[in-house]
């Protein structure tokens, strides 16, 4: 029997999300994050979800892994809100 190894992205394709439309569980001030010079949530979200467009940092929140990596790595505060989804909101883990 062989066991395939699957990439980063693979495994991060099979986990399920719920996501909950009508409330963020993160959000941004983007005039704060527009000030920050290092922006260390550009390359510490595991799921890359923080991207860089026209010079302003923007989020999607949808394939979120509730990690919290992005809050402590924000010194200048620019995550206003960082809190777990909402009941039955959110990822579901699934072993691959």
């Amino acid at each position: 029997m062989t066991i395939k190894k699957l990439s980063p992205e693979e495994l991060l394709g099979i986990n399920k999300f719920a996501v909950d439309e009508d409330e963020a569980h993160i959000v941004l001030d983007k005039a704060i994050c527009a000030t920050c010079k290092e922006k260390p949530c550009l390359v510490v979200c595991p799921a890359v979800l923080y991207t860089l467009k026209g010079g302003e940092v923007n989020f999607d929140y949808a394939g979120c892994l509730e990690c919290g990596t992005c809050r402590v790595v924000c010194k200048d505060k620019g995550i206003i809100k960082w809190t777990y989804p909402r009941g039955t909101f959110g990822v579901a883990f699934r072993c691959g």
